[in-house]
Formats: C-alpha cells, structure tokens, sequence
C-alpha cells in the first residue's frame, strides 16, 4: 500500500521495545515510538543519537537535493537542526551557517523573535534570531533546513523571521518530514520542502493497537499568528 492512498495504514510493532523502522536516504533507522497523548504517539529521531557518520552521510544527500537551488548560507533552528546545518553546509561548500535559537540567552536580550509552538514541547516558545547576524542573511539566497517537519510550525516562524530581515529562503530541507499537517501550515511554502524521508504519526485504537496516520493532526498542531512584534 502506497503512502497517501490512505489516511490510515496498519502498523506493524518492530520489535518489542515499540520501534519504527524507516529509510532515511540511503540509510536505515529505528526510531522509539514516543506517546504524546493518550491516543496519539510520534516516532522520534534524536540526531544526536546517531552518531557522527549518520548525520554526515544524511547531510551529504541532503545537500545534494538542496545544490540546484544555489543557496548562499544554511539557516537552521536549535539544538537537533545544529548538526544538520553543519554537515549540510561543509557538503554544499559554504563557510557560514546561522541557528535560530528558541532558549533565551545573554547575546539575544535584543533579538527579533518570533512565536512557535512544537508538537514535542507543552509551551509555547519564541524563535530567536540575533540582531548582530543578521548581515549574514539578509540580501541573500537561504537553505533552511531541520531534522524533522512535524507540524511546519518551527519551520514557518523560521521563514517569517527571515523574511523580516530581507533574506530569501529558495529551499527547505529536512531529514523528515511528519505525517501531513506540515503542508497546511506552510501553505505556499510547502513547495520548497525537499526530504530524505517520511514518517507517519500513530493512532492508538480502541483495541489498544497503534495504527499509522499519514493524515494525521493532533489538537497540539497550533500554529500561532505571525506577529512581528519584537521581545
């Protein structure tokens, strides 16, 4: 069965720890089936936890699907788009990248921020981007690239930032992408969305079973308004 001919698919467990198999580029990964809620529960993929030549060989074919867009510098967000960002921007041949950061910190008191809520994180949190780097993109040719797209929701506050300071982003790209809610909240944007993979979301049945949800949303995909108010 094809993804996307169904909203639903059956889902097989892996193994008895509740692991997900799926292909990531040229690279197969097992991923932990995480509960968010009592019905709903996501596979998660902790780059980090992969190791070094994972996230190398994973940023090569990515930089490899991003190369036609001629992007200038690489934009990620914070903390598991940092290694993404470094192996994507060393394949493509550049010298500088740029992190959005989401926690507070001394250099950003006078950073442009923008709202953001994750499908992992209970609070709503601010994207921030630091005002001293924003030479750095703006006038020019942007990659934005994340680990995973689940909700779009990090991803669209990422843009809308970028595009407040004149930068032109001309590629998404990301290791994952998440079931379907993603291609809503980018809209128009959903188009520049390029993946090494796809991963669904998983349904608990009343029967207890998890079932695959290509379609799936949750009542945590919000997306707040694109405010452009500074904090």
């Amino acid at each position: 069965m094809q993804k996307g001919t169904e909203a639903v698919r059956v889902f097989v467990v892996v193994d008895a720890l509740g692991r997900y198999r799926t292909r990531l580029g040229a690279q197969d990964v097992e991923l932990p089936l995480v509960p968010i809620s009592e019905d709903l529960a996501i596979a998660l993929l902790i780059t980090v936890d992969h190791g070094v030549r994972f996230a190398e060989q994973a940023g090569t074919e990515l930089a490899a699907l991003l190369a036609p867009f001629e992007a200038e510098v690489v934009v990620s967000v914070a903390t598991m788009g940092i290694p993404l960002a470094i192996e994507v921007t060393r394949a493509l041949g550049l010298d500088d990248y740029l992190i959005l950061q989401k926690t507070p910190k001394i250099h950003l008191q006078d950073a442009l921020s923008e709202p953001v809520t994750s499908i992992t994180t209970d609070t709503p949190q601010r994207l921030l981007f630091d005002r001293a780097r924003v030479s750095v993109v703006a006038g020019r040719r942007v990659a934005v690239v994340d680990d995973v797209i689940s909700t779009g929701a990090s991803v669209r506050a990422a843009l809308n930032i970028l595009r407040r300071v004149s930068a032109t982003p001309v590629v998404i790209g990301a290791m994952l992408t998440e079931a379907s809610t993603w291609q809503g909240v980018l809209g128009e944007d959903a188009a520049l969305v390029h993946a090494l993979g796809g991963i669904p979301v998983f349904r608990r049945q009343p029967s207890g079973e998890l079932v695959e949800d290509w379609n799936g949303s949750s009542d945590r995909d919000i997306v707040p308004a694109s405010t452009t108010t500074d904090q």
